[in-house]
């Protein structure tokens, strides 16, 4: 009687080569559900397992595609900014305008339901877990904010990021996470309006 043959075993994080073959669609109904289940759970209590019975596939896929919970939050918050295509459309048209377009782009995904959850579960885990905290600063810092300044011709780029960024993290927070009156219900054109002056000054002001 002869042995069956035996299936080669996978190695430690690897998924079966059915579910690798999934491909881009597996890896972006991943991230989804991440952005979900970190929206609603929040930082400290989702976890890599809950995400991928969410996305119906098992844990080791996710850790083939993303690996640390650290950086399936990253890619989970990432898909809400799409940094890759707001930062050309934001320094494209020279320094004229930048602050407006700067403010219209940080409101219009908080104003955005789909966009604001897990923006929101980013902000309050930030305040208490380092972790969250890091993603917040690779993501708006180093993704947007430090590369928009770095394309301006003025001193200290990224002091000036960092000050645009404390700037509309701060009404972020007022407006969306603490809900103080008149700012959380004021029309988003007239915080634009007010705060694009600021923001112009902080990056092409020399």
């Amino acid at each position: 009687m002869t042995d069956p043959v035996r299936k080669p075993r996978r190695g430690p994080g690897r998924p079966r080569q059915d579910e690798a073959d999934d491909g881009p669609g597996t890896q972006e109904r991943i991230r989804l559900a991440a952005r979900s289940e970190f929206a609603a759970r929040g930082y400290d209590k989702t976890s890599v397992r809950g995400i991928a019975k969410a996305a119906g596939v098992d844990p080791a896929l996710v850790h083939h595609y993303f690996g640390s919970k650290d950086d399936l939050f990253a890619a989970a918050i990432e898909v809400s900014m799409e940094p890759a295509l707001v930062v050309p459309q934001i320094v494209g048209s020279g320094p004229d305008g930048i602050g407006e377009r700067l403010a219209r782009y940080f409101l219009g995904i908080w104003e955005n339901p789909a966009t604001r959850a897990p923006l929101l579960a980013v902000i309050r885990s930030a305040l208490t877990h380092e972790a969250a905290a890091a993603v917040l600063r690779r993501l708006i810092l180093r993704r947007v904010l430090e590369r928009v300044a770095a394309d301006l011709d003025v001193p200290d780029p990224t002091f000036r990021a960092e000050l645009a960024a404390s700037h509309m993290i701060g009404i972020a927070i007022l407006r969306y996470v603490v809900q103080i009156e008149p700012l959380a219900s004021a029309d988003p054109e007239e915080i634009i309006a007010l705060v694009a002056p600021t923001l112009q000054r902080y990056l092409t002001e020399r």
